[in-house]
Formats: structure tokens, C-alpha cells, sequence
């Protein structure tokens, strides 16, 4: 391979990075490309048909090469961190690394943000940041940032190409490294220098994630393990997933009466419809779960890492040896005895697992069917709404149940972080693969871009979208995105003034004293209606259901504003009960 560069843009001393970059450069042979063009041959060859980005001038080659590839559609955002979580949302959906490309500096450090929730969502993406031209390095020049510094905690594996040569390479690798073993995000910089440069060089195939597969000693194990359980829980989780991987899954949990519960924000790995499923692990669990969870003799823990929310705070299983017996399966090595010294911890991917779950062949445990029919039982009764008494507001559970019976299986949840968040994964039964998009990482804002990204990528789904009213205006801007592609969502705003989980703490810790949780919002059906959309205001739960289906014919991107009781915490909370039941309230 053949390199040819212009001298005078990465010499040390170069006059300025803009007449280096834009000078004009010598004919060269057809075999020679720029390293923009041949930055977006090699997504082409990796099979990459989106990407999302906020243009700026440190990637002007790359936008110049997307110019002439049809087959690359380039959506363009209009914040960064949308831009970021569309690509996240592509990765959940797909399987395949979500594509974004953002400026350097203030570019970069906006889309953090949807690096972050990839990486705690084990989330494959690729982020490609604008840099300085290589002569400009560490001389803190127009916007230039460390990236490897900046991303190192934030990703998988964070590089500089530093050659045009050398971009089919790092691209491929960076592909493999996004899908392989525990998913995840890479960000490559790209010095805009280099993306003028010409090389010859050959483009690669496409890369697949690389999975362990479960060992012989692993499976017997667990088959002894399992024929001893009189009260088993399987819980799932984690990326990596297929609907093939559901599927075995979904017959070895209902041909051995196997209780089935979902992880934090990963409801959709198991249709709610089946008798087996018993409710998700997460904010809002129900308790009667939480007790079923403490004692169980055995827990299969396959996807999850057991992070946090999942584990109500460590507490749900003792730090390192839980109480119960574990088993916990995960697609990357370095999660396995990171938190949790499991009885036994098996490496594997997840359609692996699942093939060799299927192919088990075990006898049925005499016991187990009441236990799972009362874990069934109570996951009934808690997400079965209790008739509202009020005619004068918005009652989120009877919504929820409404959009049970009207969206079809395959319709696309999405949602950001917020109090309101607890009525959509309580209430609402998923049944499709891939059927949710949310962050695990609580990323406020993450569910209008999102329901953008998921539309786009499968235009004849429904997606509707939930944020709050603070949740929304991180990113409500993008509804001009939506109505420039034509991703005709449904965005739900549930509006109570505030921001109620922020305010739900405040009761607990220092009731009566609000600060800094009051929201002054703007007229949400205007501001749709500023971008072309149709929007509504519902105030009633009388009013939802012809609302909703006026928002669903109207053929463009649709926004409902419900208006709630400012003063509902959750559904079995309110503020001013948590207040005067709160230890932390200040005596009279």
C-alpha cells in the first residue's frame, strides 16, 4: 500500500490547518482514495446503511464521501447527544454498531452522553470524532481535546488514526471490538489532516461479534444445579441477544415451569404474555418480587451484569457471596466475578447459551409449578391498574392499559429517565424482540431521539415515545429531525411541572423543602406545532384514546401532552403522604 500526503498540513510549524486542508491536491492514480472516501468505503464494506451526526468542518472529507454513497443515508441531528443516542438505539435495535459522527471539542463532549449509555447498556456503537490536524497536537489548538484520556473509562477501545492507510484496519477492528464478548462502544479520532491524505489501500470484508460458547462441564454442572432447585429464578438482561437466542430461551423456561424475570430496562427479552414471566428487576420492583428474588434457592442470572439498579443496590444479593445459589452467565470474562462470586460463572454468548439451554433435556421438578404460578399471580395483580376514581386528570396505569389492548406486538417503547418512566415498565406488557429502548444509564432525554433512530430504521412499526416534561426539552428539538426524515413517532410528554424523581428524594430526605425541582414550561403544543407536527393537550384519561388515534392518522410526527397530578409520585405514591411519613421531617 501507498501513501501520499500534503507536506505543508502535518509538518510541525504549518502555517494554519484550514489552507492545508482545503489546498488542492495533485492527480494521483485511480487506486488512490482520500481517507474520508476511504473511511466510508470501509463502513460500506462493513455493511453500514445509516449514520447519524451533527456536521462540522474537522470531517469535511468524510461528509464530502457520503455525498456520493446512495447506499449511506446520513441523518442529521441537531444536537449531538441525539445524534449519539439514535446510534445507541440503532445498536439495540440491530445487533450492529450504531454509526455517529460529531465535531471535535464541544462536539465530542455532547455526545458523551450517548457514549456513556452504550457503555452501560452494553450497547455496540462506533463514534467518530473530528480531531486537529496531527501537526496542531498538544498545543491545546482550536478545540482540540485527548481524546483517548476523555473516552478511556467511557468505551471499549478509544484510538487516533493517524494514517489514512491504516483506516480499513482500525474500522474492522473496531467493529469485531464493538460486538464481541460483553457489546459495547469504541470512538476513533480522526485528524482532519488525515482525511485529505491519499493511500492505496485495500478495503475489508465485514466483521462479525466473536461469542464464547458454553463448555460440556459447564452445562452438566448447571443441569445438576437446576434438577436440586425447588424454588429456581431465571433473570435476563444484557446486549448481545437474538430473537433466535429469546426463542430457545422462551421453550426451556416454559417446558420446566422456569420463572422468568427481567433485568432493569430489558423487558423485552421475554414476552409478557407467557405464563412464565414474572415481572422486571428494577426502580419500582414489586415487593412481592423483591421477597420471591431473596428466596429463591437458585438464581440464573443470563445477559445481566448485575449492576446496580438490577440488584436494588447490592442488596438484593449479599457482596461477594449471595445467599442464594448463582449462576451467573455473561457474554464478557471481566464481569464474571466483578461484583458477585457466583457458585458457577459461565462465559458465553448469549445465542449460545440459549442453544444449549434448549438442547438440555431435564425432567420436570415435581413442586415447581405453584412456584411459579404465585410469582405469575402477584407479576398479575401488581400490573393490573386499580380503577381511578378521578375524572379531573390524566391516570397513567389506565393509559398504559389502553395502549396495551391498541399497539400492536411489534410497536417501539421508548422512553428516557424520570418518576413517569415507572408507570410505562409497570403497566405496559412488551410481547415483540426488541420492542424497548431505554437507558439503563438513567440518560434523561434518551427517548424522542431514540424513537427517531427506531422509526427511521423500520418506518412501517409503530413507536411512540415517552418523556416527561423535563425529559423532553433535553432533546425535544429533534422534532425537527423527525419531521425532515419523515419518522412519523408519537411523542407522549407527561407534564406535572416538575421534575418528580429529583422531588421524590427531596420528600424523603428533606420533606417540605423544595429546591431547585420547580419547572417552567413552555406550551408543548405550540412548540410542536412550530415544527410541523400534530400535537394535542390531554387533560383527561376520558380524552386519551381519540387523541391518540387522531396522533396515529395524522401522517406526520405526532406529540400528546398529558397533564398529571403534580402531587402522584409513583403509582402507589404521593407527594404529600411521603412528606408527612417521612424520618427526616422537620418537627413543627
Amino acid at each position: 500500500m501507498t501513501i501520499q500526503q500534503d507536506r505543508s498540513a502535518t509538518q510541525p510549524g504549518a502555517s494554519t490547518s484550514t489552507n492545508s486542508v482545503d489546498a488542492p491536491l495533485a492527480d494521483h492514480a485511480a487506486t488512490q482514495r482520500r481517507g474520508g472516501r476511504i473511511l466510508v468505503d470501509a463502513l460500506v464494506a462493513q455493511q453500514v446503511n445509516t449514520v447519524y451526526c451533527v456536521p462540522g468542518e474537522s470531517f469535511l472529507a468524510v461528509l464530502d464521501a457520503l455525498h456520493d454513497t446512495a447506499s449511506v443515508r446520513n441523518i442529521v441531528c441537531r444536537h449531538e447527544g441525539a445524534a449519539a443516542n439514535m446510534a445507541d438505539a440503532y445498536g439495540k435495535l440491530t445487533g450492529r454498531p450504531g454509526i455517529c459522527f460529531v465535531t471535535r471539542g464541544p462536539g465530542a463532549t455532547h455526545a458523551s452522553v450517548g457514549v456513556h449509555t452504550a457503555f452501560q447498556d452494553s450497547t455496540p456503537m462506533i463514534l467518530f470524532v473530528g480531531q486537529v490536524a496531527r501537526g496542531h497536537e498538544e498545543r491545546e489548538a482550536f478545540q482540540e481535546i485527548d481524546y483517548r484520556r476523555m473516552f478511556g473509562p467511557l468505551c471499549k477501545w478509544v484510538a487516533e488514526i493517524e494514517s489514512a492507510a491504516r483506516i480499513p484496519e482500525y474500522v474492522a477492528r473496531a467493529f469485531s471490538t464493538a460486538m464481541s464478548g460483553r457489546p459495547g462502544p469504541v470512538v476513533l479520532a480522526l485528524p482532519e489532516d488525515m482525511l485529505v491524505e491519499q493511500a492505496d489501500v485495500a478495503d475489508l470484508p465485514p466483521r462479525t461479534g466473536i461469542h464464547a460458547a458454553p463448555r460440556a462441564q459447564d452445562m452438566e454442572r448447571l443441569q445438576a444445579l437446576l434438577m436440586r432447585a425447588e424454588r429456581p429464578l431465571l433473570i435476563v438482561g444484557g446486549g448481545a441477544w437474538t430473537e433466535k437466542a429469546r426463542d430457545d430461551l422462551t421453550s426451556f423456561a416454559r417446558n420446566h415451569a422456569l420463572p422468568v424475570a427481567a433485568a432493569f430496562r430489558f423487558q423485552a427479552l421475554y414476552d409478557h404474555r407467557h405464563e412464565n414471566y414474572v415481572g422486571d428487576i428494577g426502580l419500582g420492583i414489586n415487593p412481592r418480587l423483591t421477597e420471591r428474588v431473596r428466596h429463591a434457592d437458585l438464581v440464573l442470572a443470563i445477559g445481566p451484569r448485575l449492576g446496580e439498579s438490577t440488584t436494588g443496590g447490592y442488596r438484593l444479593f449479599e457482596v461477594p457471596t449471595p445467599r442464594q445459589c448463582l449462576v451467573h452467565v455473561h457474554t464478557g470474562a471481566e464481569e464474571l466475578g466483578r461484583v458477585y462470586q457466583a457458585e458457577l460463572a459461565i462465559q458465553a454468548g448469549m445465542a449460545e447459551f440459549a442453544a444449549a439451554l434448549f438442547a438440555l433435556r431435564l425432567p420436570r421438578v415435581a413442586g415447581r409449578d405453584s412456584w411459579l404460578a404465585n410469582a405469575r399471580a402477584d407479576y398479575v395483580r401488581h400490573t393490573t391498574p386499580r380503577e381511578s376514581q378521578r375524572t379531573d386528570t390524566v391516570d397513567m396505569a389506565q393509559v398504559m392499559q389502553k395502549l396495551n389492548e391498541r399497539l400492536p406486538d411489534d410497536a417501539i417503547i421508548t422512553n428516557g429517565a424520570g418518576n413517569y418512566t415507572v408507570w410505562v415498565h409497570r403497566y405496559y406488557r412488551y410481547r415483540g424482540f426488541a420492542s424497548q429502548l431505554a437507558p439503563t444509564s438513567g440518560a434523561m432525554g434518551y427517548g424522542v431521539p431514540a424513537a427517531i433512530a427506531a422509526k427511521i430504521a423500520h418506518p412501517d412499526r409503530l413507536v411512540v415515545a415517552f418523556a416527561g416534561d423535563g425529559c423532553f426539552l433535553m432533546y425535544g428539538q429533534e422534532l425537527a429531525t423527525a419531521m425532515r426524515y419523515r419518522a412519523n413517532v408519537i411523542v407522549i410528554v407527561i407534564n406535572n411541572g416538575i421534575y418528580g424523581t429529583i422531588r421524590m428524594h427531596q420528600e424523603r430526605h428533606y420533606p417540605g423543602r423544595e429546591s431547585g425541582t420547580e419547572l417552567t414550561n413552555p406550551d408543548f403544543v405550540k412548540f410542536a406545532e412550530s415544527f410541523g407536527a400534530y400535537a394535542e393537550r390531554v387533560e383527561t384519561t376520558s380524552g386519551f384514546d381519540a387523541a391518540f388515534e387522531r396522533a396515529l392518522s395524522a401522517g406526520r410526527p405526532a406529540l400528546l401532552e398529558l397533564v398529571t397530578d403534580r402531587d402522584v409520585a409513583t403509582p402507589d405514591l404521593r407527594f404529600s403522604a411521603m412528606r408527612l411519613q417521612s424520618p427526616g421531617r422537620m418537627p413543627a
